[in-house]
């Protein structure tokens, strides 16, 4: 069987990290906690799972602080955790079955679903590089959004599913704050940093700044299909902030240069369409969103429900709006089968009971 050391980077995670470790030991054989100047009870919440507790003085680099992590790990295979990341038990055991594999892989890929419902069903997913081969001495790369570049064999296990349960859902400049840190060294962007640093902008509500950043990025030659993709959707909704609606369908369709349309594209352009007051478009471009197959196997990022709950539910406003009510119940239901306890759907189910009480329908 397998050995699994699992390793975290954490500060200030008393709200999180007992969430985190609590069924941990059920299939790590060791667990290695690095802290970077924790100032709550992190470290006696750590002490209840693991001895091999270790402090790392913070230097703006994440990557510095996985690869410290890393060394520490003495198993067969290295996974690694964010404290506010939860291993459901059907996950737990998917891992353990994985450990009695003698499938000799270097790098399996698990998804991250980082938003989802009350039910533990995913909406905002991707896959990452979760679990790693020690003996291959994979090491992590970039002050920020780092990441490990996966190379030999490489399997990605669906069944694998890490979920991202962040307590603070605001925003924060901390990764803003260590890219300006590097203009200011004049430290080099490479295109993917050259994509996060406009992302970041964006997040943070510097619209005309990530517009600049994400046009530059996608002037490069250089840089991940799926990044590209995800720049042409955020410049795009950059675009419609500052109302320039036409440079953000410019955006959006670009898109279609580095892959086939993807649901969240399409979903966006309906919503520029929306915005120009041309419902009969909207309504095909979010038609259009339905009908697109989610594709996770690349590695970018996935919202399904750009291909699910948000266009019916859009689909529902726009046929009221065009005087079709039969066009717009069968939308409402179809966006109630995704979302039943959705507020929005469940205001649409009133309006439906009062429209065929009084005989509209």
């Amino acid at each position: 069987m397998k050995k699994l050391s699992l390793c975290l980077i954490v500060k200030n995670e008393e709200k999180s990290l007992d969430d985190c470790l609590k069924n941990a030991k059920s299939y790590a054989d060791e667990i290695i906690i690095v802290d970077t100047g924790s100032q709550d009870a992190t470290i006696e919440i750590a002490k209840k799972y693991t001895d091999k507790i270790y402090t790392f003085k913070w230097c703006d680099d994440f990557s510095k602080a996985r690869n410290f992590s890393f060394d520490q790990a003495s198993c067969e295979y290295i996974m690694w955790l964010d404290a506010d990341d939860i291993v459901p038990d059907e996950s737990v055991q998917e891992i353990i079955k994985w450990k009695k594999y003698d499938d000799k892989i270097d790098v399996l890929m698990c998804r991250y679903v980082v938003t989802f419902d009350k039910n533990l069903v995913p909406i905002f997913e991707y896959y990452r590089e979760r679990i790693v081969k020690n003996s291959k001495k994979f090491r992590w790369r970039d002050r920020v959004h780092e990441v490990i570049t996966p190379s030999g064999s490489i399997v990605r296990n669906e069944k694998i599913a890490i979920y991202h349960n962040k307590k603070q859902k605001s925003i924060s400049q901390r990764n803003l704050s260590i890219y300006r840190k590097m203009i200011d060294k004049n430290e080099k962007f490479s295109p993917r940093n050259q994509f996060y640093y406009a992302r970041e902008l964006y997040f943070n509500g510097f619209t005309k700044e990530a517009i600049h950043e994400f046009s530059k990025y996608l002037a490069e030659d250089h840089g991940w299909v799926e990044n590209k993709v995800e720049a042409c959707l955020n410049l795009a909704k950059c675009y419609q902030q500052e109302k320039e609606y036409q440079k953000a369908l410019y955006s959006l369709f670009g898109s279609f240069v580095y892959a086939r349309p993807r649901g969240e594209i399409l979903y966006e352009v309906g919503n520029v369409f929306v915005s120009l007051k041309d419902y009969t478009n909207a309504v095909y471009w979010y038609k259009q969103a339905l009908a697109a197959e989610v594709e996770i196997e690349g590695g970018g990022f996935v919202n399904r429900e750009c291909y699910t709950f948000l266009p019916a539910l859009q689909l529902c406003f726009l046929y009221s709006q065009l005087g079709d009510s039969d066009e717009s119940y069968k939308y409402h239901k179809l966006a109630k089968s995704f979302r039943p306890d959705d507020e929005r759907v469940k205001y649409n189910e009133l309006y439906f009971q009062n429209l065929f009480k009084n005989g509209s329908k």
